[in-house]
């Protein structure tokens, strides 16, 4: 007997559409925006070495100006010197290193003439590879 005229106990029930589509659309998403990554489009066989690499530093001819024209080499003092005596003591400090680094260490009062004749002695030796040290700011 049932005693409950029109009235029935409605159970709640999950409705899987909405989710199904929100779902399909993730998916749609990830696909269009994931870059897949090609590893290698041609296959090479790369040469193999058991030697360790070490990487070999150029020698530095360290050449100091002072304020008043006078010249280091090397922490060798050489005072005033002219170009060609420049050149021979820079040839002397690079010894049988092929292309060597040469800093100049200018002072800041030093005369433009002055480091420009360690740029021509230079030149003249065949040290083509010539760099300037500097300080930073206080």
């Amino acid at each position: 007997m049932n005693f409950r005229r029109g009235r029935r106990e409605d159970y709640p029930e999950i409705n899987l559409i909405p989710f199904i589509d929100i779902l399909l659309v993730i998916v749609i998403f990830l696909a269009v925006t994931t870059t897949y990554a090609r590893f290698a489009e041609l296959k090479i066989n790369l040469p193999t070495s058991s030697a360790e690499q070490t990487p070999t530093q150029p020698k530095q001819i360290e050449v100091a100006v002072a304020e008043n024209g006078r010249y280091q080499i090397d922490s060798n003092a050489i005072g005033d010197a002219s170009v060609d005596e420049l050149a021979a003591l820079l040839k002397q400090a690079a010894g049988d290193q092929s292309d060597p680094v040469v800093v100049i260490n200018a002072d800041a009062q030093a005369t433009h003439q002055s480091v420009v004749n360690v740029m021509e002695a230079a030149r003249r030796v065949g040290l083509s590879r010539i760099t300037f040290a500097t300080q930073t700011a206080p």
